[in-house]
């Protein structure tokens, strides 16, 4: 008997299943990854609108920027930050306020989950930006809120807009909304580690008190700060103009 053929055809059997084993188990693979991929491709997109739109507004300062540096010899803007919430965080503000878990939800109930923020010099600067953004014909003004004339009970102080702005894509126009927040150097100092601190939960009430009396009054010098160095710079532009 001929064993060593009889080997050989064994051999190219199992070779055989074994290629139609795996080609089964990639095709079988490759149809769940496919599933998955078209379950998120929503989320995914819906991100990618948010992103797109805060490029968009970035966009808009940066060009605003430009302007005042060409024609006034001034950049109003010191620097432009941008973000997009997280899917963890965008779903527990959902739950928090008790909305639909769904994208039509976030987009008619969560303004801020694309933010831009803008840091300027002086406070007159803030609304110069702000008219300056608003007076273009298309873009809504959604919701205003002016901590720095009204601060909040913590200190904190800037200017918040809720824009609605248009996206161009490839095959369509998509109007999303964007938070906007534009303050002063010296605001935005005291909000960066008023939030750091804000998230520090091992002291007693007492304790908490005392340091929130204090953020209170540094958010009273950094307003103090920013009022004379308006100064500074009015003074600065009366000599040239009577030079």
């Amino acid at each position: 008997m001929d064993t060593s053929n009889s080997t050989s055809r064994s051999t190219a059997e199992h070779e055989r299943r074994t290629d139609r084993d795996f080609r089964r188990h990639a095709l079988g693979l490759s149809e769940l990854i496919d599933a998955a991929d078209n379950r998120t491709k929503p989320v995914r997109d819906m991100f990618a609108d948010y992103r797109s739109a805060a490029m968009e507004v970035e966009t808009r300062f940066n060009v605003l920027n430009e302007q005042f540096s060409t024609q006034y010899d001034e950049s109003p803007i010191e620097t432009i930050k941008t973000r997009v919430k997280t899917l963890d965080s965008l779903l527990m503000k959902l739950e928090r306020k008790g909305f639909p878990m769904t994208i039509e939800s976030v987009e008619q109930n969560i303004y801020d989950v694309a933010g831009v923020r803008v840091i300027c010099s002086f406070v007159e600067d803030i609304y110069l930006l702000a008219d300056c953004l608003l007076a273009q014909d298309d873009v809504v003004l959604v919701e205003k809120r002016d901590y720095i004339a009204n601060p909040k009970d913590s200190g904190y102080r800037s200017l918040h807009l809720i824009i609605s702005i248009p996206v161009f894509f490839a095959n369509e126009k998509k109007d999303v909304k964007v938070e906007v927040q534009i303050r002063t150097i010296a605001m935005d100092f005291w909000a960066s580690l008023e939030h750091k601190l804000r998230y520090k939960k091992d002291f007693d009430e007492e304790r908490l008190g005392d340091i929130a009396d204090e953020l209170l009054e540094c958010a009273d010098i950094t307003r103090n700060l920013d009022l004379r160095m308006q100064n500074v710079r009015t003074k600065m532009r009366d000599a040239r103009a009577n030079r």
